[in-house]
């Protein structure tokens, strides 16, 4: 390779100019052998004259002659302007969006705009065309592998080739100009435009080369957005189907199985009850029939049920379609990369995006209102609340993986009906019995007079037991026999949840064409292209650092020359054997690795530090308050105490909840995850952990923690030697952990779906519409009406589905966890899932752009977390019954140590002994109101004051305790065998799916069957016109095909053609000439 100046007149011109410009011309044909290893050093001798690196160009040969490159360059503009010409139509702006439907087709009105890829123009384009521009400046001759279409005045003028006047002076090449000094008053250009732009002329050629047909604006503005509109044609559509698997309907219909009588008139009435639900939406049901589906495949369009070639595939699949070119398309000479994904991250486009199907308002007929319009009207507005879903529309519009998210919340949130109603039972009972609750009656009996130790040392005075009536009675409503019933319950329901939402998943799986399909080939992310990069650059530059350091071998002699023969042949070879495949190893990941370890425990730390903040902040409020000489301060110290601790523990958790989101997505990069599947498997799995321990550490201290360690009078437990570890309320820890959890699930809910739902996305999209604003050419945009793919990009990107789902199981572990201390923990999550469904639809209709429809079997790793959750919340709700609530002490007393049998002198027996003379210094109370007090109680099973064993725990202690592990094993195995059970008897596949996926199967071996035999007739039929005498065997049993007739003399006299012996199929004998191979439609991206 050599960097030579072309023999132009123009440098001695040049050098006498002010400002210094380098006219590179890029020439060459497209067999050239050379590829981008040689831009590495062209950018090294080029960044010597004072360039940036350019990552685009390729050095002219020494060998090649000028005439030559002339020659091959003229031949060169000509087929790519034709092919720009044809492909590439320039259109103006300013046509109305009536021209070209609405904004969604081209300037045609026929072709369908399915995708739109949209960069920022940030400065004026540094691209120039050679007839607009001097020619008078220093040119660089550099032969390129005419990858790049010719020149471009702007993005937007394509083909316009050069030109002009005579002279030498004119050029007709693809002339790309960099200035070496900023003189002479123009702006100056930008290396990294220069590279975008060629970036994006090589992307775009090589969708050309995929068969998409591409469009793009006459007028293009020196700052603001410039749109590229992609159009798939109905060979590339067909091509990428069948290369897909789509599953698409064939011309034969079925009948489903009917059901028996009575079942039959069952199913109608049932029907018939939900109409008044049912939303208005055409063909939601199938009917009694279905038609038959099939693979795409090109041989085939025959059997297919093709009405017409524009909406045979819906707005859906064509845009699926196209994002999968875009995917796999590649940039091997500008920037070695593949697919858009990554020229997004790199900056070369903005965004990629379907179009929405118009507008969302209703301004037609209801007959002619598009899917957008109907999932506006029918699902995504507050007032359908009572409506169910449109499922297979959301499918059909946002595809299979948006489609069954709805799915699954829609049954998650019918499910939740039974549970709350339960719930609702269960709260009614503790209502209607806790006036007879004999415990409650007890405490709140002024006769009984049980004298409490203080709450704090000194400051506090003794207390009467009656004084707490009102949390005694409060605690019933939540801690009642009804309770353990509820648990079981709810730990059974969680398992019918699952087994349904499985029935539910593979109905639908059936109903979408979903059975069978492939897991789709992921491209690398990004990241992991660029680190990969970087380590086979650093294993370069190892290599060419030990050749240099390898001292070079004279020949003297020694070698033969058959020797030196074979080893250049050995080497040969060896460069002809494919290198492996290179990767990232663990060796690679291990910083991430130790990073996510230690960031993850940090974190854990991290919360573990504001729940004991809070715990500090209510032990020193509670002294503080306690030192009050105000009574009435004096006796709401608990109630006040509860209450903010708890709104602040909502607020810690609602901050580090977005902390923790943000850190879980750097932790997931630092792991490299080579495809974007493997990155949300990752990152899921991360912020749930990081998620669920910061929504669930305040309640799991309440729970299992407060009040366990306190100590007893007289010998307390500290903290920094001053403060009391807190006690729970006399009427136990359950009402508190009913406080904690009720105040921080409906506060999590409602801030999260008003604010950070509503009020976040809003703000935003006020931040963007400022952005935008200001300008002359926003002034004149605002003058016409915005074009679709204006009114989209406007919208706030796709991020995924994860907030969504994380915050449902979120919901989940709050409904499941915990659900024996708040019953009501349903209901509540049944009226926020009415709302949260139509608020997500409301989103994804108008708030969001148009997501790619993907393809999904199943809802992935969150069914895994919800079993997880399910099979945990058996363990929660059993400690929970079983260490917080007193329903283990109360049945122990009932049948122990009750001399009748009943519930009388229940709270006597809780409650121990302490003689206030064995109170440390300075800790007794200092002005006591309840003169001469000998002997104070407190609530735990301990040996009296007078007993040899003072103070130690007693034999109650032990029974209950007892007691109380052995109802853990009781109820976990109890409910572990019922949902076992239960998972048995219903089956993950419905039986009637099971019966029409045979039925599926041998309808369509008779459809190939039949299609074979009427082959079969066909070719019989025109080989007996040609050989009439000669009978054709009868086919045997298993023969489907022609046997190859006998061959004619080979003489040119007599005889009709040669009949050759070939696969049947149906397009070699109809009457149309097939498409030639070589078009230009059939060609593929190369991968």
């Amino acid at each position: 390779m050599a960097f030579r100046r072309s023999t132009s007149s123009t440098w001695t011109e040049s050098r006498g100019n002010g400002r210094g410009f380098i006219q590179v011309a890029t020439a060459l044909s497209e067999s050239s052998s050379i590829h981008s290893d040689a831009l590495y050093h062209l950018t090294r001798d080029v960044s010597m004259m004072g360039l940036d690196p350019l990552s685009y160009s390729i050095l002219e040969a020494e060998p090649y002659k000028q005439e030559v490159c002339n020659e091959e360059a003229q031949t060169l503009l000509k087929r790519h302007s034709m092919q720009t010409d044809d492909k590439i139509p320039v259109v103006s702006s300013a046509s109305s969006p009536q021209d070209s439907g609405e904004g969604l087709h081209f300037s045609d009105g026929r072709r369908k705009v399915d995708y739109v890829l949209v960069f920022h123009q940030r400065r004026h384009s540094s691209i120039r065309s050679p007839a607009s521009t001097s020619v008078s400046h220093d040119r660089l001759s550099i032969v390129s592998n005419g990858n790049f279409p010719p020149s471009l005045g702007s993005e937007g003028r394509v083909g316009g080739g050069g030109g002009g006047g005579g002279g030498g002076e004119s050029v007709s090449i693809g002339e790309v100009f960099m200035e070496l000094d900023s003189g002479g008053g123009n702006e100056a250009a930008e290396p990294a435009d220069h590279e975008m732009q060629l970036i994006r002329q090589e992307f775009e050629a090589n969708l050309l080369e995929a068969g998409l047909e591409i469009e793009r604006d006459r007028e293009v503005k020196a700052h603001g957005l410039s749109f590229t509109r992609l159009h798939a044609p109905w060979p590339v559509l067909c091509r990428e189907a069948e290369f897909l698997k789509i599953k698409v309907p064939t011309k034969t219909r079925y009948e489903i199985k009917e059901e028996g009588a009575f079942s039959s008139s069952m199913s109608s009435m049932w029907r018939k009850l939900k109409q008044p639900f049912q939303p208005k939406v055409l063909h939601q049901d199938h009917g009694p029939t279905k038609f038959l589906t099939h693979c795409f495949s090109r041989d085939k369009l025959h059997l297919y049920n093709i009405t017409s070639k524009d909406t045979f595939f819906d707005n859906a699949t064509r845009g699926r379609i196209v994002y999968e070119i875009l995917r796999r398309t590649v940039c091997a000479r500008t920037c070695q990369t593949i697919g858009i994904t990554t020229l997004i991250a790199k900056g070369v486009y903005d965004a990629a995006f379907p179009l929405h199907d118009g507008d969302f308002n209703t301004t037609g007929h209801t007959e002619e209102r598009n899917d957008r319009q109907v999932l506006h009207e029918e699902w995504a507005r507050y007032s359908a609340f009572y409506k169910y879903q449109p499922i297979d529309l959301v499918r059909k519009y946002f595809g299979e993986k948006i489609g069954l998210y709805f799915a699954w919340l829609g049954v998650y949130t019918q499910l939740l009906v039974p549970a709350s109603i339960v719930g609702i039972i269960v709260f009614g009972y503790g209502v209607a019995t806790v006036d007879t609750n004999i415990p409650s009656l007890e405490m709140c009996d002024q006769r009984f007079n049980f004298t409490m130790c203080p709450l704090c040392d000194g400051a506090c005075d003794f207390w009467q037991l009656s004084t707490a009536c009102g949390t005694a009675r409060a605690s019933h409503l939540f801690d009642n026999p009804a309770t353990v019933f509820f648990a079981i319950f709810m730990s059974l329901w969680a398992v019918l949840f699952l087994e349904h939402w499985k029935r539910r998943q593979i109905s639908l799986s059936f109903s979408w064409d979903l059975t069978g399909i492939e897991e789709d080939e992921e491209h690398p992310r990004p990241k992991y292209e660029t680190i990969l990069l970087q380590k086979r650059q650093r294993k370069q530059k190892k290599k060419k650092k030990k050749k240099k350091n390898q001292p070079v071998k004279q020949e003297d002699g020694t070698v033969t020359g058959k020797d030196r023969w074979r080893r250049k042949l050995l080497s040969a070879m060896a460069a002809g054997i494919p290198a492996a495949i290179e990767k990232l190893t663990w060796k690679d990941r291990l910083p991430g690795y130790c990073i996510n370890v230690s960031s993850i425990l940090f974190m854990f730390g991290l919360t573990f530090s504001a729940v004991f903040g809070v715990i500090i902040y209510r032990i020193t409020v509670s002294a503080l308050m306690a030192m009050s000489p105000d009574p009435e301060t004096k006796s709401n110290v608990r109630v006040t105490v509860t209450a903010t601790a708890v709104i602040i523990n909502l607020v810690v958790i609602l901050i580090l909840d977005e902390i923790y989101g943000a850190v879980a997505v750097w932790l997931t990069e630092l792991e490299i995850p080579k495809t974007e599947t493997n990155f949300e498997e990752r990152l899921i799995l991360k912020a749930f952990l990081l998620k669920f321990m910061n929504a669930y550490a305040p309640i799991f201290y309440v729970a299992f923690f407060k009040g366990r360690f306190a100590g007893r009078p007289g010998s307390y437990v500290y903290v920094f030697n001053d403060y009391r570890m807190e006690e729970c309320a006399p009427g136990g820890c359950l009402i508190e952990l009913c406080i904690q959890l009720s105040i921080i699930m409906l506060g999590k809910q409602l801030i999260q779906n008003n604010i950070f739902e509503i009020g976040i996305p809003k703000l935003k999209k006020l931040v963007r519409t400022l952005k935008d604003k200001g300008g002359v050419e926003k002034e004149e945009e605002e003058e016409r009406l915005p074009q679709q793919w204006n009114l989209d990009y406007a919208l706030a990107p796709f991020e995924g589905l994860t907030p969504e789902y994380m915050e449902m199981i979120i919901q989940f572990g709050f409904v499941s966890l915990f659900v024996a201390s708040f019953p009501l923990a349903p209901l509540f999550a049944l009226l926020n899932n009415v709302i949260e469904i139509r608020l997500d639809a409301k989103k994804f209709v108008t708030e969001l752009r148009r997501p790619v429809a993907a393809r999904a079997k199943d809802i992935g790793i969150w069914y895994n977390i919800l079993s997880g959750m399910g099979k945990f919340s058996v363990i929660i709700n059993a400690f929970v019954i079983s260490f917080t609530s007193d329903f283990i002490p109360r049945l122990v007393y009932q049948y122990m140590y009750s001399h009748t049998g009943t519930m009388h002198g229940f709270i006597d027996h809780t409650l121990s002994y302490f003689n206030v003379s064995n109170f440390k210094p300075g800790t007794a109370p200092h002005n006591s109101h309840h003169g001469d007090v000998t002997v104070c109680r407190y609530k735990d099973y301990r040996e009296p004051p007078w007993s040899p064993d003072a103070y130690q725990f007693s034999k109650q202690y032990w029974c209950v305790l007892a007691a109380r592990l052995a109802f853990v094993i009781l109820f976990q195995n109890l409910v572990m065998f019922l949902s076992l059970v239960v998972a048995w008897v219903i089956p993950d596949i419905p039986k009637t799916i099971v019966e029409q996926l045979k039925r599926e199967k041998k309808l369509l071996v008779n459809l190939f069957l039949r299609e074979e035999k009427d082959k079969f007739q066909l070719i019989q039929s025109l080989f007996a016109k040609d050989a009439p005498h000669e009978p054709l065997p009868i086919p045997g049993r298993y023969s489907t095909l022609p046997q190859c007739p006998t061959q004619a003399p080979t003489g040119d006299e007599g005889g009709g053609p040669r009949a050759r012996c070939r696969a049947a199929s149906f397009s070699l004998y109809t009457r149309k000439i097939p498409p030639s191979p070589r078009n230009e439609n059939s060609r593929h991206t190369a991968v």
